[in-house]
């Protein structure tokens, strides 16, 4: 059939013009918020921070030792990350397990400089955790135990290619006995910074000599002895964050009853902490241990969430509820609450002072055990009861989480862990809306948006997810007292990782906030005393796919047909008032690709100062943060202006958006 073009294309036009004129407009979204009306009041430890010992969260992390391997037990075949230096020929270096320290210092570095001269020296070398990181006009701290012949030595901050860039020689030669030996190395101000160096400590004389824990600590946050990186740290200083949950995670339990975090062996000078191999692949120096728990915590003026070692490792093994071993991890949890916070009379606080930390630390929460919900035992019951008898007996003041369901005894906290897409974190911000309020409280101690990429840190897409999620914890915090996501640190190296998805990134130089960072350093740095009352309407759908239920991989059944499609909310929010101060945080989250303006009346305040801020995270989904990169999606800050009772404001396309109005009642 023949027709002409142009007619054709006029009828369709037509209709597409007919069909549009006769649908509605949508309806304007509209939140109307009363700030005279207390929801709920703000939990004080709402947002906090988790942390374990993965993806080099500490050993070539946080923790900021830059030897790795320092006393030699980290493969028991050969000294990894230690090499020879000097010509061919001119030593030899081997592992030596018969010149024992102590009974932690058990295997020692056998040097032999055959052939050492002035020009000509030998010695031994570490590479570090990826490399050791050299700054210009920056003092090192090495230290060592050393044994042998009588000369002197050398140790010095060497470039791969053997140039030195800062050295010292030790003022005494070493001893035949065992000795600690000290010193500093400073960098001059041309030194140019860089990861691609060596840590050597070299003789120009014939000798033999042995070594063991090698340490070199740069400068540290706060000038904390055995401290903590100041990069890192000043990152978690600037989230705000008001608790710390420590050991926490797998590496609380251990792979095994051999490995579980024995936290007695983590006190007291490095020479007697002997390690432990950890849940991720690689040996823990606990060079970071209780007490350093304890002092991070006081150095962000925030209060520890102490997890203790509850009778059951990630291999499954468990103890009897009934049986002595019970009783023994019962003791330990007592003794480790005590040396945490008992005053100086008590045995454990007396322990405490002599490791340097007279005063005792506040302490409100303690964690039992780590997701015992994979105990398929049912023994989990009765392991809680027999630590929350003996906790509460001695300390009727301490709040105790349950990590699993349990029946024998009401826990004061349960702790929900959640990791999802971030569809399905924006599609449940109500998950808590209709919770029983007369059970235990909650916390949400491990949480996080992933996607499938291997990659190290959060999209935006990730972010918004979180922000999404975020809103509805905080609308329920009457009932949710504490949240962490997780997990919190990712050497970015590769090897380095075994868990995608984490908050924070870095290598030996730099350090980087993810998207999900930033978008929790706004929610946790803009929060009020108490959540108000609102209600939003309006708001437009976008399409959603629920994630495939689990499946197990042996399967030989069909797999159930994919879920059918659904809408979601594209906007979330949570309200809540700085009562003191009158200043009201709306925090906003838009997962559409495209803005939205919103009406917004505020009723229950006389007054609304004219002029806010508004802070901004938002870009494209796809994109992130990256050591290359590390603030390309970062919150922008801007005033706005124009504010009264009821006005309208644009949330930018992909965003999370806190808008900051100050009012008078």
């Amino acid at each position: 059939m023949k027709f002409k073009l142009i007619p054709f294309l006029a009828m369709l036009l037509a209709v597409n013009y007919f069909a549009h004129a006769q649908t509605p407009a949508a309806a304007p979204v509209v939140l109307k918020i009363d700030a005279s009306k207390v929801v709920a009041k703000v939990s004080p430890t709402l947002y906090g921070i988790m942390t374990e010992e993965i993806n080099h969260s500490y050993d070539g992390g946080l923790y900021a030792e830059l030897v790795q391997n320092r006393i030699f037990k980290d493969d028991p075949a050969t000294p990894v990350h230690w090499s020879l230096t000097g010509a061919d020929g001119t030593g030899t270096m081997t592992m030596d397990d018969t010149q024992h320290i102590s009974d932690t210092l058990t295997v020692c570095l056998k040097l032999n400089a055959i052939k050492a001269d002035g020009k000509n020296p030998v010695g031994i070398a570490n590479d570090g955790y990826w490399g050791i990181p050299v700054r210009p006009k920056t003092t090192y701290h090495a230290s060592f135990y050393a044994k042998g012949d009588n000369v002197p030595l050398t140790v010095s901050l060497q470039c791969n290619d053997g140039i030195t860039l800062a050295s010292a020689i030790m003022n005494k030669p070493i001893s035949t006995r065992w000795q600690k030996y000290s010193v500093t190395i400073t960098t001059d101000a041309d030194v140019k910074p860089s990861a691609n160096n060596k840590l050597v400590i070299s003789t120009s004389k014939p000798a033999i000599l042995w070594f063991n824990l090698v340490s070199l600590f740069p400068p540290t946050y706060k000038d904390r002895k055995n401290g903590n990186r100041i990069d890192i740290m000043q990152k978690l200083a600037d989230l705000h964050p008001t608790f710390l949950r420590c050991p926490g995670g797998n590496y609380v339990e251990g792979n095994s009853m051999a490995t579980f975090y024995n936290w007695k062996k983590t006190v007291g000078d490095l020479s007697v902490r002997p390690g432990h191999p950890g849940t991720w692949k690689y040996r823990s120096s606990d060079g970071l241990g209780i007490l350093e728990y304890m002092e991070w915590c006081e150095d962000l003026k925030i209060q520890p969430v102490l997890a203790v070692f509850a009778g059951y490792t990630l291999n499954k093994e468990h103890v009897d509820p009934e049986g002595p071993e019970m009783k023994r991890f019962v003791e330990d949890a007592l003794d480790e609450i005590e040396y945490v916070s008992g005053d100086i009379n008590t045995p454990g606080g007396a322990m405490r002072a002599l490791d340097g930390h007279k005063e005792p630390f506040a302490l409100t929460y303690v964690e039992i055990g780590n997701e015992d919900n994979f105990d398929r035992s049912g023994s989990y019951d009765g392991r809680f009861a027999h630590m929350y008898d003996a906790i509460k007996a001695k300390y009727p003041k301490l709040q105790l989480i349950a990590t699993a369901k349990i029946n024998s005894r009401k826990p004061d906290l349960y702790d929900d862990h959640y990791y999802r897409r971030p569809q399905d974190f924006e599609n449940d911000t109500h998950h808590y809306d209709a919770h029983d309020r007369n059970g235990p409280k909650i916390f949400v101690g491990e949480w996080a948006s992933r996607i499938g990429n291997n990659v190290p840190t959060p999209n935006l897409e990730c972010a918004l997810g979180d922000a999404a999620w975020m809103t509805g914890m905080e609308r329920n915090t009457d009932l949710i007292l504490m949240a962490s996501y997780a997990p919190l640190f990712v050497n970015v190296n590769p090897g380095a990782m075994q868990w995608r998805i984490n908050m924070i990134g870095y290598d030996a130089m730099n350090s980087y906030g993810s998207p999900s960072y930033y978008a929790q350093q706004m929610f946790y740095q803009n929060i009020g005393d108490a959540v108000i009352g609102s209600d939003i309407s309006g708001i437009p759908d976008v399409p959603h796919i629920a994630a495939p239920p689990r499946r197990d991989p042996n399967a030989t059944t069909p797999p159930p047909p994919p879920p059918a499609p659904t809408t979601m909310p594209s906007l979330s929010y949570t309200v809540t008032k700085d009562t003191k101060k009158g200043i009201i945080y709306l925090k906003m989250v838009n997962i559409m690709g495209s803005p939205q303006t919103v009406q917004i009346s505020l009723n229950g305040v006389k007054e609304v100062a004219p002029e806010g801020t508004a802070i901004t995270l938002s870009g494209n989904p796809e994109d992130t943060n990256t050591i290359t990169e590390p603030e390309k999606i970062i919150p922008v800050t801007t005033t706005i202006n124009g504010l009264n009772t009821n006005f309208s404001y644009t949330f930018a396309a992909n965003s999370v958006t806190v808008l900051q109005l100050h009012t008078k009642n």
